[in-house]
Formats: structure tokens, C-alpha cells, sequence
């Protein structure tokens, strides 16, 4: 299960990297990942902390350091 997550979060990880901040809703609709695994790897990258959050009106951002 760990290395399922692990590989979770390094394709959210890719897809920021290339294509920059986004939300959740952008990488699941962009990604092969569902709803649950970009969850995983989004926790996976933020307890490494890898990652910012930031709230633009109701969406919630997500950005690399």
C-alpha cells in the first residue's frame, strides 16, 4: 500500500512540477490518479513538506515549495 502511495504522490508531485499550482479537482480530471490516491499522495507531500495550500475563494490551491 505504501509504494501505491508513494507513487501517488510523485505523479501529483510531476504534474505540479509541470504544469504549476492547481486543485485537487484539476490534477484528478488530468491525471490517471482517482479522487482517493490524490488525496494519499497530497497527504504523502505535505507531511514531507513539499507543498503549499492556499485557499483562492472557495478552491483550494495546491503548489510546490
Amino acid at each position: 500500500m505504501l509504494n501505491l502511495i508513494g507513487d501517488a504522490a510523485g505523479i501529483v508531485w510531476q504534474y505540479l512540477d509541470t504544469n504549476g499550482p492547481a486543485s485537487a479537482t484539476k490534477i484528478i480530471a488530468e491525471t490517471d490518479l482517482n479522487k482517493v490516491d490524490v488525496q494519499r499522495g497530497i497527504g504523502w507531500l505535505m507531511k514531507e513538506g513539499k507543498l503549499n495550500l492556499e485557499m483562492v475563494g472557495r478552491t483550494e490551491i495546491i503548489a510546490l515549495k
